[in-house]
């Protein structure tokens, strides 16, 4: 699927979903502009772009700072052009019990979950209103459609995404820009398995595939709904769990 001359912005890419998401499009032909607060690691992902024969930039960010996303948004312009991908992938969760969930830590996963989705859209929109073509993919999280004990928190965070993707999608069903969510099951990662407090092997056992997610099923999605082929796919939530929620 052809992303050349297309330039991508996919935000938490340092690795796991993210750096994979950056992998694939980067393999379809568009430039990658990372925007990412673990510099160390999203460097290797720049590295892994460029060895590919593929193009990327690294922008250090915060999306839940606007000066952050201002500053990103204007080296992008600079080293690649106008962007019109839009990965929002960028996220943080804990397991937290319900009643030990705090004002803080709520307000900050909503933050970055859903107010980083709201803030780098907002500050890119006008490139692909330009362009006349966009493609806007929020990735959610299964938790939002099923439920998980202990994230509330999170679970509400990416409900929001779900319902922002829909609002925005009938928004501009008209201006040549689609916007959809792909919310991952179990996909194992480094990550996951650094802050994720799950028996893989047990989670695997009771999976309809009987297998967790890898990186790179989401990245299928992903570069398929930022293809010209999804050009009439909009407002949808395109589950990526292997059968685990079923619609």
């Amino acid at each position: 699927m052809s992303l050349n001359s297309k330039t991508a912005v996919v935000t938490g890419a340092a690795r796991g979903i993210g750096r994979a998401i950056a992998l694939r499009l980067a393999r379809d032909g568009a430039a990658i502009s990372v925007w990412e607060r673990d510099v160390k690691n999203a460097e290797t992902t720049i590295q892994m772009i460029r060895e590919a024969g593929g193009q990327a930039l690294l922008c250090e960010c915060d999306v839940s700072s606007r000066q952050d996303i201002a500053r990103c948004l204007a080296a992008t312009h600079q080293a690649f052009g106008k962007i019109t991908v839009l990965v929002n992938n960028a996220g943080i969760w804990s397991f937290t019990p319900f009643v030990e969930i705090d004002d803080e830590l709520w307000n900050r996963v909503f933050e970055v979950n859903m107010g980083g989705t709201y803030r780098c859209t907002q500050a890119i929109l006008p490139d692909m209103l330009e362009a006349g073509w966009g493609r806007i993919i929020n990735i959610s999280s299964s938790s939002a459609q099923a439920g998980a004990p202990q994230m509330a928190h999170y679970a509400a965070s990416k409900g929001a995404v779900i319902g922002f993707t829909k609002a925005l999608a009938i928004e501009l069903a008209q201006k040549g820009i689609t916007v959809n969510n792909v919310p991952p099951g179990f996909v194992e990662t480094e990550a996951s398995h650094e802050s994720t407090p799950l028996d893989y092997a047990a989670v695997s056992a009771v999976s309809p595939m009987r297998r967790p997610g890898k990186p790179e099923d989401i990245a299928a999605a992903c570069s398929y709904l930022a293809s010209p082929d999804a050009e009439y796919i909009t407002g949808q939530t395109i589950s990526v769990n292997g059968g685990r929620y079923l619609v």
